[in-house]
């Protein structure tokens, strides 16, 4: 297949091998961002991309369905079976689009939604007020605590109460502690409203038991299949059963058309791969990486949202060493580390130039990159912060993490998936 496109498009091609070679050389610390396995990239770039499967299993509106089906109802049942879920739905094509479908499932248009502001660590379809799902549904933001950095339960049971929304979403996209679901479906039954639940990047963490499960709390729990779950780029949602017709209406024929059925069959992979312990000793590893990071990043004098991590993630505040979390992420680039710039709670600064810097731990962990590591990325990151203007410093280091990069290469095969997985 290489051949074939370095024949028909070598631009293409030419910058494909480029991004290999980037994704290779550089040490990944954005917390959304992993690699997949061979398997699954394979069944990704596999002839499952030219069928159109509109509908569901044995539901379809074309035909030609006698693989896909069998392929769909897999994925389905592996989903069901690891995040120990009544219904699952593998079509949504990312989680924006899930996320959607679980409030269109539930509530109508004008009806009040409460999620977390974006600043303080939601996302945008959490209701944030430059989403259209602000300007669909009645918005209200909660906030973590100020001063601790943590969600402040009592004071977003008050807001609750006072708001009374059909819909509380749980879940982050820049949270470095546990969420505990338990307490935000009580929330929700005491206001009547539904609970979903939010869990992208941690749904890798959530299958290896090391996050507490939304699926018993929640009406409906959304999630993407990459970051921590290490799949393609999609979006899934499980429910329980008595949503199960509302979940499929809302994603199609409410959102979609045909699902991506070879981004759905290498969803089934993935799912495969997380069925399995060694996925379970890699989830554990990504945790203790970013905690390594984090205390390390601590000594270094560093300012973490927070004060650490409790998952994959860590969020610094970057006044103390009045540098902007964008000019950092860039000089950073430069030196072969790769993060992303990101709003810190109460930044003072504009979100295209925030004070803070996202990073987690997916990606190395993945190269199979230990604490020793963990703690030899930290120095780098406070080397290029000492030395932010110093391009000659910043090339030096780029040099080191291309020499830590060149001793973890990115594996083409993790796991041997169970056989049972199906």
């Amino acid at each position: 297949m290489v051949n074939a496109l370095e024949l028909y498009d070598p631009q293409i091609y030419e910058l494909v091998r480029q991004e290999r070679a980037r994704e290779s050389g550089s040490i990944r610390l954005i917390p959304s961002e992993n690699y997949v396995s061979r398997a699954v990239m394979l069944a990704s770039g596999s002839c499952l991309t030219n069928k159109y499967a509109e509908g569901y299993p044995n539901k379809r509106y074309y035909e030609g369905q006698q693989v896909t089906d069998l392929i769909e109802k897999m994925a389905q049942d592996r989903a069901k079976k690891i995040f120990k879920a009544d219904h699952a739905n593998v079509q949504p094509y990312s989680g924006s689009v899930a996320n959607w479908a679980a409030y269109l499932a539930l509530v109508q248009p004008g009806d009040t939604i409460m999620g977390l502001s974006l600043p303080h660590g939601g996302h945008l379809t959490h209701g944030w007020k430059v989403s259209v799902t602000s300007k669909v549904f009645n918005s209200v933001q909660y906030t973590v605590n100020p001063d601790t950095g943590r969600f402040d339960y009592n004071r977003i049971e008050e807001l609750a109460k006072k708001h009374k929304p059909g819909i509380i979403i749980s879940g982050a996209t820049a949270y470095p502690r546990e969420i505990d679901f338990e307490i935000f479906g009580q929330i929700a039954q005491k206001v009547g409203a539904y609970h979903v639940s939010d869990i992208a990047h941690i749904a890798g963490l959530v299958v290896a038991g090391i996050h507490k499960s939304p699926v018993p709390y929640a009406d409906i729990v959304s999630t993407t299949t990459h970051k921590t779950l290490r799949g393609p780029r999609g979006g899934m949602l499980l429910c329980k059963a008595e949503h199960a017709e509302n979940v499929d209406k809302a994603v199609f024929p409410g959102l979609q058309g045909g699902p991506h059925m070879h981004t759905l069959t290498a969803i089934a992979v993935a799912l495969a791969e997380a069925d399995t312990p060694e996925f379970i000793t890699y989830a554990k590893q990504i945790v203790k990486n970013a905690k390594v990071l984090a205390e390390k990043l601590l000594e270094y004098g560093f300012n973490l949202s927070s004060g650490g991590t409790d998952n994959h993630l860590i969020l610094i505040d970057l006044r103390n060493k009045n540098i902007s979390g964008k000019k950092l992420a860039k000089a950073l680039d430069r030196a072969r580390i790769v993060t992303n710039y990101n709003t810190t709670p109460l930044d003072p600064a504009h979100p295209s130039n925030p004070s803070g810097l996202r990073m987690g731990t997916p990606a190395i962990t993945t190269r199979g990159m230990k604490e020793p590591e963990a703690e030899q990325i930290a120095g780098f990151i406070n080397k290029v912060v000492e030395n932010i203007d110093n391009e000659s410093v910043i090339e030096e280091v780029g040099k080191e993490a291309l020499l830590l990069c060149s001793a973890f290469p990115v594996p083409d095969h993790f796991i041997i998936p169970n056989k049972n997985s199906g």
